[in-house]
């Protein structure tokens, strides 16, 4: 079964914030380097095209659900967790996340994924699109996950279900 994951109001302002000023950082560059030639002017261009397409390569598109796996879709380098190897999955409510930082991901350009950190929940690796909605999948080797599908209790009782 395939959930949809869509952006929430927060994700949508950053991202298309963070669009915007990608756009003037790069139109002010294209400037220089054409009246100019400036070759700092070129690397800050190709960094913000790079990081812009990177984040948005790595966004999680969908989750699907299948008889032996648990999919996150993104554009390129696909993530799949064993069923067999989920422990529990679970609601998190939004107190929980509180303190939550990022120690290595993305914060809001299309989404929230990499690798976050607090003190009630410990590592954890999100691919998530919004702040709200979240599921938590804890595996046989410690690891846990956070989810944001579009429905979070479907989601919860198909990954419960045994296939």
């Amino acid at each position: 079964m395939t959930f949809k994951t869509s952006l929430d109001k927060k994700t949508k302002t950053i991202t298309i914030g963070l669009t915007i000023l990608f756009a003037l950082i790069f139109g002010v560059q294209c400037v220089i380097i054409i009246y100019e030639g400036s070759k700092l002017a070129y690397y800050t261009t190709v960094a913000c095209l790079l990081i812009y397409f990177v984040a948005f390569a790595f966004r999680p598109i969908n989750y699907v659900v299948t008889k032996d796996y648990l999919i996150v879709h993104r554009f390129i380098f696909n993530i799949s967790i064993k069923r067999a190897d989920i422990t529990s999955v679970e609601s998190v409510e939004n107190n929980k996340i509180l303190g939550t930082f990022r120690t290595f991901g993305v914060g809001g350009l299309f989404g929230y994924y990499g690798y976050f950190t607090n003190f009630s929940m410990g590592r954890m690796t999100w691919f998530a699109t919004r702040n709200d909605k979240l599921v938590l999948v804890n595996t046989l080797d410690k690891q846990k996950f956070i989810f944001t599908p579009d429905e979070p209790d479907q989601f919860i009782k198909e990954l419960t279900t045994q296939a």
